[in-house]
């Protein structure tokens, strides 16, 4: 038997928790001396306060800690419920460190108000292409609107073309357009430059876009979260330049490897 000190010690929590903890009927000391009041914790109680534990620190409150021990949930069932919290915190991990990045990114437009940026802009011309694409629609033009739709987008269609036997003969190049249901919405086109028209049978797009005969182009190193500084330097090159936007930027994913702090990408943004 363990005082509830070393028990304590022994389960990396404080003693005042152990109290809480039997106050409230969670976890109850093995034995209590009626003279002096001192609780005494047995080692086998170290796996229902691990479990305790680990369902608290999880985001389960304490009554839904209660009725999991209560209903004495075997170990693979609670592992079960565990992983889908896991994967669950992952998630939420992903999507703050996304915001996260997107914050970075305004400030770092805000740090360069009134200066002229320093990337290499550049008008070109830009020729006719053919893309096999999938279309979804976001909620708005934000990285955190963006991100999350055409990754998976990219995903289904590397799926698919593999499926189909159709091999990519150049970079992936998504465009975009204003949704017909309006409100801010977007058409989002992700797309991959291949040399075969339409086949029948295949659950992807074939389109040709059409040249551009001028675009201010610009490229964009680093991930895609962080693609708003970048945007917004092209845009004061277009207007202090004297030239008019005619429409959403292409972006044309000229490397895209695993990290993606290593991504090199061009927007090609077209001028009336």
């Amino acid at each position: 038997m363990f005082t509830i000190g070393d028990f304590a010690r022994h389960g990396r929590v404080s003693a005042r928790m152990l109290r809480h903890y039997d106050a409230i009927g969670l976890l109850r000391p093995e034995h209590t001396d009626p003279f002096t009041g001192y609780r005494y914790y047995s080692a086998a109680q170290l796996a229902r306060l691990n479990r305790l534990v680990a369902l608290k620190d999880l985001g389960f409150t304490l009554q839904q800690v209660r009725e999991i021990l209560e209903d004495r949930v075997s170990t693979e069932e609670l592992r079960g419920m565990l992983k889908l919290r896991q994967a669950e915190l992952e998630e939420s991990m992903a999507a703050a460190a996304a915001r996260l990045a997107q914050v970075e990114a305004r400030l770092r437009s805000i740090e360069s108000e009134g200066r002229m940026p320093t990337q290499d802009v550049m008008i070109k011309s830009s020729p006719a292409v053919r893309v096999a694409e999938l279309t979804a629609v976001a909620a708005g033009y934000g990285p955190e609107h963006i991100g999350p739709v055409i990754s998976p987008l990219y995903d289904e269609l590397f799926r698919r073309l593999k499926a189909a036997g159709v091999t990519p003969t150049g970079p992936g190049i998504a465009h975009y357009e204003d949704a017909p249901e309006g409100d801010g919405a977007i058409l989002v086109h992700a797309g991959c430059t291949v040399s075969a028209g339409q086949a029948p049978g295949t659950d992807f797009t074939v389109v040709d876009l059409p040249a551009v005969e001028r675009a201010a182009t610009i490229v964009h190193r680093g991930p895609m979260d962080a693609i708003v500084p970048t945007a917004q330097n092209l845009a004061q090159w277009i207007e202090a330049g004297g030239h008019r936007s005619a429409g959403y930027a292409r972006e044309v994913y000229l490397e895209c490897p695993q990290d993606k702090e290593k991504w090199v990408t061009e927007l090609q943004e077209p001028l009336a």
